[in-house]
């Protein structure tokens, strides 16, 4: 009944979140004298008005669920991984160059790719993991700074070693991944591909290991009580590494499913420039953690943004609307992680006050 109660909580969080997003956008929309049920009205046909647009919706989910899987289990594990971009951008780049030069037929490619991107972006998250562990450099300092490196590194490869020099040579970006090795679409004529599937069996995976595996419980344990947890036997440093790699793995295989199945190409700042990384840390922050509320908060977060751009096609209201929703949605984690803290602190000050024994 607990584990019930958890999961709807998680559920219903990300949709009270929105609620009061919406609300905040209503009263924004009213001050620029928009008509607030027209302008809702669009946003939603612009996110699921139609089968086209619904898949476009999914599509665009599909990177922010699976970064907002890396870092929730990191998180769970209790640290803080927010270095996601600098993952996804390494394990794009990796895909795109194992899908270009690695011999052999479409559907080799296809998965090597897929794995050099998981790889690539696990190790890089490793690496801060390990620094922390070794020298204790702060994590959350370390994944910050590390974002820059990779983002700077993978825009110089494409700007000279590996830049396609065929065609449009003022692009910064690899050449055309052979159509062989692409992730397949699900649907012909949409936008949706194989990735959104990788990314629901990801959830689906992440959430039975959290909740009925000795690792997940390992990883909670960690998570919700360092000191408790060292005492039974969980190697605080070996943790880390192992959660770092996986969180990183979720974040360079977005990576890849992007180059794969939306791109065909690394191209420089497409993936930056949408902040996957950012959004799925927020979905993440607003579901709890808990990883199926991550991945319906990520849906939710790309509805925000595909109906954002509906809103702007149509009506005489910005597309900075949406932006202000999500900007609410930062006040409502924010309001939320503050209130628990101090709910801890207080609870934390009436225990040691309490009578002798």
């Amino acid at each position: 009944m607990d584990n019930l109660k958890n999961t709807a909580r998680a559920l219903l969080q990300p949709l009270l979140a929105i609620i009061v997003g919406l609300i905040a956008g209503a009263i924004a929309i009213a001050v620029v004298g928009g008509s607030i049920f027209e302008t809702y009205g669009e946003m939603w046909k612009g996110a699921f008005g139609s089968f086209y647009f619904f898949t476009n919706t999914l599509s665009r989910a599909t990177p922010i669920i699976l970064i907002g899987l890396g870092v929730a289990l990191a998180f769970r594990a209790g640290f803080f991984n927010m270095g996601s971009e600098g993952q996804m951008v390494l394990g794009a780049l990796s895909a795109a160059v194992t899908a270009i030069y690695l011999p052999g037929p479409g559907w080799l490619k296809l998965i090597a790719a897929l794995v050099a991107g998981i790889v690539a972006g696990g190790l890089w998250s490793a690496l801060a993991g390990w620094l922390d562990a070794k020298f204790r450099m702060n994590l959350l300092i370390t994944t910050l700074l590390l974002n820059y490196v990779a983002v700077l590194f993978a825009g110089y490869i494409v700007s000279y070693p590996l830049k396609d020099k065929s065609g449009s040579a003022a692009m910064a970006q690899t050449v055309m991944i052979d159509k062989a090795a692409w992730l397949p679409k699900l649907f012909p004529g949409m936008s949706l591909h194989a990735g959104f599937i990788l990314a629901a069996a990801g959830a689906i995976l992440l959430a039975l290991f959290m909740r009925h595996t000795v690792g997940g419980y390992e990883v909670r344990m960690l998570g919700g009580n360092p000191l408790f947890a060292g005492y039974g036997g969980v190697k605080r440093g070996q943790m880390m590494i192992y959660s770092m790699l996986a969180s990183g793995g979720f974040a360079g295989l977005a990576g890849a499913g992007e180059v794969l199945g939306t791109q065909y190409r690394y191209l420089d700042n497409a993936l930056t420039a949408p902040s996957y990384a950012w959004s799925g840390i927020m979905a993440t922050l607003l579901a709890g953690s808990n990883p199926l509320g991550t991945a319906l908060a990520a849906i939710l977060l790309a509805a925000l943004q595909t109906g954002g751009m509906g809103v702007e096609r149509n009506t005489n209201v910005p597309l900075e609307v949406s932006s202000i929703i999500q900007a609410v949605l930062i006040l409502f984690i924010s309001a939320r992680f503050t209130y628990s803290y101090f709910k801890k602190k207080k609870k934390k000050a009436g225990a040691s006050n309490g009578p002798a024994v």
